[in-house]
């Protein structure tokens, strides 16, 4: 597999969690280096073992995920979403609500945007590409768009407040509706 395959790859995987990122930086919780770190970190970190997973887990636990994998996401991701617009339209102060690149949102968030990336795993398996350095790249790649959204989102939301945290909120169910509209569009 050529290098530029994989970037296209990689950069087509890491899409998601640059927008979720950059709602995450709108909500205006999750400023500062270490929120920056964790979930540029966090994103890069399973979105490089996603692949590994769907590479090693076969035809069998790929197939039975595929069914459902889209759904999965958009439940993920519109739990999240749905709680930040909530958040957003009562204009609770940062202490009111929780910061997306900590704890469980950080999990869900991380788990939603690279599921997708297990079934590029599994893809790589069926053409014979080992799975390593398409592993380290997708990774890569997803952590520097993945800080380089949350920094757009957090210059964004600083200028227009709560609102664009209602915004992160509809981003992140929009990327969880067009994740299951893509899968039942190609079947």
């Amino acid at each position: 597999m050529l290098l530029i395959d994989v970037l296209l790859i990689s950069v087509g995987l890491a899409m998601d969690a640059c927008v979720v990122a950059a709602g995450a930086g709108a909500s205006g919780r999750s400023s500062g280096n270490r929120a920056i770190f964790r979930l540029g970190f966090h994103f890069g970190l399973f979105q490089f073992l996603m692949p590994i997973l769907g590479w090693f887990a076969g035809l069998t636990i790929a197939g039975a995920i595929a069914s459902v994998d889209h759904w999965i996401a958009f439940i993920l991701l519109g739990i999240v979403g749905g709680r930040m617009i909530r958040s957003g339209m009562k204009g609770e102060d940062e202490s009111g609500a929780g910061d997306p690149s900590r704890g469980w949102s950080l999990i869900i968030l991380s788990i939603a945007t690279s599921i997708d990336a297990l079934a590029v795993g599994f893809s790589l398996a069926m053409i014979g590409v080992d799975i390593w350095f398409p592993a380290v790249v997708i990774g890569l790649v997803t952590a520097a768009m993945s800080v380089a959204g949350l920094r757009l989102g957090a210059k964004l939301g600083g200028r227009f407040g709560h609102r664009m945290e209602v915004v992160g909120g509809v981003v992140l169910i929009f990327v969880g509706a067009r994740i299951v509209f893509e899968h039942l569009t190609a079947a």
